[in-house]
């Protein structure tokens, strides 16, 4: 999937930044590659907006840390989708060791009600879509958004989830079929 780029390349930005500590280039940067890792952290977090957003920052935040150790081999949207996954997996265990921290109570509790004047819950397939990649592996999840939703090669999937070829193969083929069986099995309670 190519874009058409309006200014500068990427390295041309990358290396302004690295040179100069242009914060004007790292800002076209994001600007540049945010829609593509906010809609890849939106599929991570299975439709979670808030979390969506803090990862794809965390992300961004580390690309600006490690500026200096994006290899060229690579192009620069793919280090930042790895970069997001990273934020992302990283953001899992945190929640994970949060939740084994709460007493039998908290578990318990519901979640909150919405809020007055937000709108209802989303009536549309969207929202069994979202459902059903909410159950997937996050392994899968992620190799099916970076296949299928950033148009990624197998190839170029497996890097960024620094996995072989055939496990990456594996997750999608995996995530495929889990995600059919449940939006049938979303269609048949509707009926």
């Amino acid at each position: 999937m190519l874009a058409v780029l309006d200014g500068p390349t990427d390295l041309a930005l990358v290396q302004r930044v690295l040179a100069l500590d242009d914060r004007h280039a790292f800002t076209s940067l994001v600007r540049r590659h945010q829609s593509p890792l906010r809609a890849f952290a939106l599929r991570l977090c299975a439709g979670d907006v808030a979390r969506a957003d803090d990862t794809a920052q965390e992300a961004f935040l580390l690309a600006y840390r490690h500026l200096g150790s994006w290899r060229r081999e690579a192009p620069l949207r793919s280090w930042l989708l790895k970069l997001c996954y990273r934020a992302f997996l990283t953001e899992q265990r945190r929640a994970h060791r949060r939740h084994e921290r709460l007493d039998d109570d908290d578990r318990g509790l519901r979640p909150a009600a919405p809020e007055p004047g937000a709108p209802p819950p989303d009536p549309t397939p969207r929202r069994d879509v979202l459902r059903a990649l909410a159950e997937l592996k996050p392994e899968e999840r992620a190799a099916l958004a970076l296949c299928f939703q950033q148009g990624l090669t197998h190839d170029e999937a497996a890097a960024v989830l620094d996995v072989p070829l055939g496990t990456l193969k594996s997750h999608v083929a995996r995530g495929k079929e889990r995600l059919r069986a449940l939006l049938t099995g979303y269609a048949t309670e509707a009926a």
